[in-house]
């Protein structure tokens, strides 16, 4: 009945919704590719998300850099990341309840504009005594994004028909590695070469395009909802009623809090992202000459190129029903476990390279399938909400495992051993996911 109403409510605005082919496989290459062919609204709202992700890692590349030449700290690394996974966390819960309110289009063209004049500020910090300002305009990037995720997430099913979710969540994850191990390359050869400096202005560029593209893209008219009463309340008018009511959805429906718990499951293990960098600006950085930027910029490329493999893979091998998907899950964290256990042994840095291409290939399928199965279960009215509060949780998740990396550092532990710590943390939640399956099969409840 959705797609049913999805594809009708897209007839009447004129949208194109249709792959041209009665058979869409999760598993074949030729899926992805037939969809941006015969759906142009969606491959331009694509084109726009690939342009605004290829910016974020100039940024990331840029910025690592540009602190690791003020500081020299691993623990200044942390903090960046930090100022950035905390505004998710603090404004999810609003966030949400805005992109199920207010028109999404009109907010994500609106970050996308705020974004690229934010970033310019960067230009103005040139010695260490500034450092707090990185911290800052992190921290007010990330709070602009806080908002334009959930209403991303939220408007796919909008795009598409049901049956086209595994297809075009698919394509995201892939597209979203493709630009990481793209990007963060690109990032890195320019920081490199041209200075950070270089990398910040195209991050800019990028968001002015990403916004120019999304204006052109038609996102149907969402059901309207019951006229609420006129009576005046607070919790009404703050938005807190409308908050009050997600929880309670999400609360009613087991599976889909657990799937709330995916990512940030894997988040709690999210301080490996710190170490990549460190791995590439410190560990590994007498073994090459690639220039500041260069070696963490080729591991976050294998992070990237990994994880778009990953989901079509598991889909290939497993399909794209419910129950194989929900065990893809659960095994990704030991395969995660596995890779980043190699990783920290790694005697060199293309061995290295190359288990964080297994480490973030089974990431990005936890990633991919817990949207997928999201975007399948929930309805329209509260998609916003949902995915603000799942994102809420995996910043907050982030935020910690971050903090005690860098604290880690800090206090002078071997990197090695950080990172061995951080891989054996995913059988926790590896654990737990399979427990819940047993439990759902013996109760009936698998499908």
């Amino acid at each position: 009945m959705l797609s049913a109403g999805v594809d009708v409510v897209m007839r009447r605005k004129k949208v194109p919704n249709s792959l041209g082919s009665p058979s869409y496989d999760a598993g074949h290459f030729s899926s992805y590719l037939r969809i941006l062919r015969h759906n142009p609204n969606y491959r331009r709202y694509w084109l726009s998300s690939c342009i605004s992700q290829i910016g974020d890692w100039f940024n990331y590349i840029a910025i690592f850099v540009l602190l690791n030449q003020l500081t020299g700290t691993g623990q200044a690394v942390s903090w960046f990341l930090i100022a950035k996974y905390l505004p998710p966390a603090v404004l999810g819960p609003v966030a949400g309840v805005i992109a199920d309110k207010l028109s999404r289009k009109k907010i994500l063209v609106t970050c996308d504009l705020l974004r690229a004049l934010l970033v310019l500020t960067y230009l103005l910090i040139q010695s260490a005594e500034y450092v707090w300002v990185v911290y800052l305009l992190a921290f007010t990037q990330e709070s602009i994004w806080a908002f334009y995720h959930p209403a991303r997430q939220a408007t796919v099913p909008n795009l598409c028909s049901r049956e086209q979710l595994s297809i075009v969540n698919g394509l995201s994850g892939a597209s979203w590695s493709v630009m990481l191990a793209f990007g963060a390359a690109l990032g890195g050869f320019v920081t490199a070469h041209f200075g950070w400096q270089a990398a910040i202005l195209a991050d800019c560029c990028s968001f002015l395009l990403s916004a120019a593209l999304m204006l052109t893209v038609l996102i149907p008219q969402r059901e309207k909802q019951p006229p609420a009463a006129k009576t005046f309340a607070l919790a009404r008018i703050t938005g807190w009623h409308d908050l009050q009511e997600g929880f309670s959805y999400i609360k009613a429906r087991p599976k889909v809090m657990a799937l709330l718990t995916v990512k940030s499951s894997w988040a709690l293990s999210g301080g490996m992202l710190v170490m990549l960098a460190v791995f590439g600006e410190q560990v590994f950085a007498q073994e090459n000459s690639a220039g500041q930027g260069g070696l963490s910029g080729i591991f976050f490329s294998m992070r990237g190129l990994g994880a778009a493999v990953g989901p079509i893979i598991a889909w290939r091998l497993f399909g794209d029903g419910i129950p194989a998907m929900r065990k893809a899950i659960g095994g990704a964290f030991f395969l995660s476990c596995g890779a980043y256990i190699f990783f920290s042994q790694a005697p060199n840095m293309l061995l290295a390279a190359f288990w964080v291409f297994w480490g973030h290939l089974s990431g990005s399928v936890q990633w991919v399938f817990s949207t997928t199965l999201l975007h399948r279960q929930v309805e329209d009215r509260f998609r916003g909400r949902l995915f603000s509060s799942e994102m809420a949780l995996m910043t907050l998740m982030l935020s910690l495992s971050t903090w005690c990396t860098g604290a880690a550092l800090d206090m002078g532990v071997d990197p090695r051993t950080i990172v061995l710590v951080l891989a054996l943390l995913f059988l926790l939640p590896g654990t737990g996911w399979f427990l819940y399956l047993r439990f759902l099969n013996r109760t009936g409840n698998a499908a």
